[in-house]
């Protein structure tokens, strides 16, 4: 990668983002105080087996943040290496956030790999407002799945596009 080419001013924020929760809104709303792009970049992951499709979740996170009022973020869907998807951006962040202590040694390890594979490329983490800390898009699911309220940790449009997942 061309060091010259790099904005440090772009964050790619990563993740498969099924679905996009509010611990997620947060942080992509606060990365935008601090970068003048956040590409919230959602990965097509299908080893994961995500309940929904890559369109679906790059529809749903877009009208989310949308909504939120965030005025410099780009939702894009990818398939390739991280590292070959910073690049394209020409980004020089790549965001990712910590929930709690015990999401830190995967972080670390993620960011350690990623400093080889795009040297001059930073890995910056944020953690969320402490209300989001326990929110995961796993536990959402299995909520949902479960046919649980997950109101109070997604978006409506996202709690809706899970019962309808869910049938319920």
């Amino acid at each position: 990668m061309n060091a010259s080419a790099i904005d440090y001013r772009i964050a790619v924020y990563p993740g498969t983002f099924d679905p996009l929760t509010n611990g997620h809104t947060d942080l992509v709303a606060r990365a935008s105080r601090v970068f003048s792009t956040v590409v919230v970049a959602i990965a097509e992951s299908p080893h994961k087996k995500p309940a929904f499709e890559l369109a679906q979740r790059i529809e749903l996170s877009s009208l989310v943040l949308a909504e939120a009022g965030i005025k410099n973020v780009e939702v894009v869907g990818f398939d390739c290496l991280l590292a070959d998807f910073v690049a394209q951006w020409n980004a020089g962040v790549i965001l990712r956030g910590l929930r709690a202590v015990s999401d830190f040694e995967y972080e670390f390890q993620l960011a350690s790999m990623n400093r080889h594979l795009a040297l001059d490329v930073e890995t910056m983490f944020l953690t969320p407002d402490e209300k989001h800390s326990f929110i995961s898009s796993t536990l959402v699911k299995e909520i949902a799945r479960l046919n649980g309220d997950v109101r109070k940790f997604v978006h409506p449009r996202v709690a809706e596009a899970l019962r309808t997942r869910y049938n319920f």
